[in-house]
């Protein structure tokens, strides 16, 4: 046993699980403070590529899991979870082994920090010790995950500290003007060195450049998220009344370069291109030659996970397709290595302030709150020259975007439609801002020809088949995998019976943003799939039409005999739409129409609506 114990001594592992890049962040953030602070061996590796069965061989692991949608695993862990729970692992499994869970959540949402509650109970009663009580971030706090994180980690410290200074030899931080080596390098080409491209089309030309740029880019997602096939758009319709303050549009698209196959429910990904001013004024304050050709490798073999070898591609193309310069916010590590290229005294000592604990909430304030871009960032700190190595690290990912599909396929074969919301909104400075797709999108003219790079993921909205009857709640663009699956049911009804349908939609007002007004009434009239006829029905609620505000939940409850009458025969439930309050509003208005038809206490009722979750009758898709 003495050589497993030297063996398992000095190894901290840390393990994440990242949906949106957010918890492979704090957990890279652990592992360089780890490294400050002279831990000999510090690994930091998404879940999905370590094993759990070598968990009871480690000495030390800290978890840094982030909760998704409805308090779901990301995917990155879903294999690690469904080992953890083998019924053949006993209660002694992980004697000896230290760990300490991070999680990151919102809570807003009723499943809060879910993924790291269940993770934390689960490794203790394997017989695992808790180095320190589970840490919890949360989205709502004045400096996001971060506020939790900081206090959190220093207590970490301490107590590795404490318990082994084999693994940890320094509680504090030592001097902290080192600076890391970049993850990666970057090889300039000269252009006669390069073979000469031989493909003729437009499309093949952009899939081997997003195949190449992706190659290359760090980003642990991007070889998750690439996009498999091109769409043109063929419409763009306001659906919103033009002065309403809202801006919702229908997009039709059309596959270029592949056939579309996709269920009801399913979700189109989406990757935007990025303003051409923004690129140029970047590559001009970076002192970026566009025309220069590069490739981009991992400095040491730690990352060659995720770098595939790949042809040389213009640093413009891969700044383009890579690299988020003028939407999404830097994150604190990027302000930390800024201090370190600032020449002017009174920059550095900004962004010092700005990475320390102390600026936590100052930087907040100046970055998130503000969704300051990278571009922005680099213009306030005029004295900073940051190597492209650090940047194409730092640099946020140009992310892909996802949108509930609005269409049926059998309705629409090889289309694909979008019910979109154009995202702008003004920054506690009182500055425009305006969200990067669907901008983007809602400026393209069906009439020219612009290649979408897009592909097609299942959603949490499983496709249902004709006989299970439908209780459907979709307020706002909530209503756009709705759409999809009424075209869908009214295309089956015509060769097979289906089942009943009621649809709960919700808006301001009739004139305003009534979305689909015509579609959903002709559905509803003379035995369509939403008419009293056919046992359906279809409710709106408008929420500004009168004093008191009027919401989907509202009109649930003025129904709740005939929603009653479909849950006893077995109806599932379908809710879409904004995270905020929504979803729980909706759930609660379901528990009380049970308690309120059945006489059983609301406890009872609420028992009886997780049966139904669990059954997969209930489900919910929401985004903020």
């Amino acid at each position: 046993m003495g050589s497993m114990e030297e063996k398992r001594e000095n190894q901290l592992l840390i393990l994440f699980a990242s949906q949106t890049g957010n918890a492979m962040d704090a957990a890279e953030r652990l592992g360089r403070e780890a490294e400050r602070r002279g831990c000999p061996s510090v690994s930091v590796l998404p879940m999905d590529e370590f094993h759990p069965s070598d968990l009871p061989n480690k000495e030390a692991l800290i978890f840094v899991v982030s909760t998704t949608g409805q308090g779901d695993n990301p995917d990155s862990m879903k294999g690690f979870w469904r080992f953890l729970l083998q019924k053949n692992l006993t209660k002694d499994w992980l004697e000896g082994v230290k760990y300490a869970v991070f999680g990151l959540g919102d809570s807003s949402y009723q499943k809060y920090n879910f993924v790291a509650k269940k993770l934390d109970k689960r490794l203790s009663s394997l017989g695992a010790t808790a180095i320190i009580e589970r840490g919890l971030g949360d989205d709502q706090h004045p400096s996001g995950y971060e506020g939790a994180l900081d206090p959190w980690m220093s207590s970490l410290w301490d107590m590795l500290y404490q318990r082994n200074h084999k693994l940890l030899p320094n509680a504090a931080t030592p001097d902290a003007t080192l600076i890391d080596q970049p993850k990666i390098q970057v090889i300039y080409h000269d252009i006669e060195e390069l073979p000469p491209v031989t493909t003729n089309t437009d499309i093949s030309n952009l899939e081997m450049l997003i195949e190449n740029t992706h190659a290359m880019n760090l980003a642990k997602f991007s070889g998750k998220n690439r996009p498999d096939c091109f769409l043109k758009m063929t419409k763009n319709d306001r659906l919103s009344r033009v002065d309403s303050g809202k801006d919702v549009r229908h997009f039709e698209f059309e596959a270029v370069s592949c056939s579309i196959d996709y269920d009801v429910g399913d979700i189109l990904e989406v990757l935007p291109s990025q303003s051409p001013d923004a690129l140029d004024a970047f590559m001009q304050r970076c002192n970026l030659n566009p025309e220069s050709y590069i490739t981009v490798q991992a400095r040491d073999n730690k990352h060659h996970g995720f770098l595939k070898p790949s042809s040389p591609v213009k640093l413009k193309s891969f700044v383009e397709l890579t690299m988020d310069v003028a939407s999404a916010s830097p994150k604190r590590y990027f302000f930390e290595v800024m201090s370190y290229f600032a020449t002017a005294e009174h920059e550095k000592e900004r962004l010092q302030y700005f990475s320390s604990p102390e600026g936590r909430d100052d930087l907040y304030q100046y970055n998130q709150k503000e969704r300051r871009t990278v571009l922005e960032v680099l213009e306030d700190f005029p004295s900073v020259q940051m190597p492209f190595e650090w940047l194409v690290q730092l640099v946020p990912p140009l992310k892909t975007r996802a949108f509930s599909i609005s269409s049926s396929h059998s309705a629409h074969p090889n289309q694909v439609h979008l019910t979109v919301s154009v995202v702008s909104w003004t920054t506690p400075y009182k500055r425009k801002r305006a969200g990067l797709c669907s901008s983007w999108l809602a400026g393209l003219d069906p009439d020219q020809r612009v290649l979408i790079p897009a592909r097609i993921i299942k959603g949490s909205l499983p496709p249902p088949p004709p006989l299970l009857p439908l209780i459907l709640v979709g307020p706002g663009t909530g209503c756009a995998p709705i759409h999809g699956f009424v075209e869908e049911r009214a295309i089956q009804s015509k060769t097979v019976p289906t089942a009943p349908v009621i649809f709960f939609f919700g808006c301001r007002n009739e004139k305003d943003d009534f979305l689909y007004r015509d579609f959903w009434l002709s559905h509803a009239q003379k035995n369509g799939v939403l008419s009293e006829g056919k046992g359906g029905g279809f409710y709106v609620a408008f929420s500004r039409e009168q004093l008191q505000k009027v919401y989907v939940q509202h009109k649930m409850r003025e129904q709740s005999r005939k929603i009653w009458s479909l849950l006893s025969q077995g109806a599932a439930v379908y809710v879409a739409g904004s995270a905020n309050k929504m979803p729980s509003d909706v759930l609660s208005a379901f528990e009380e129409i049970v308690s309120m038809e059945t006489g059983v206490p609301r406890e009872a009722a609420s028992r009886w609506i997780q049966t139904l979750e669990r059954a997969g009758k209930y489900h919910v898709e929401a985004w903020s």
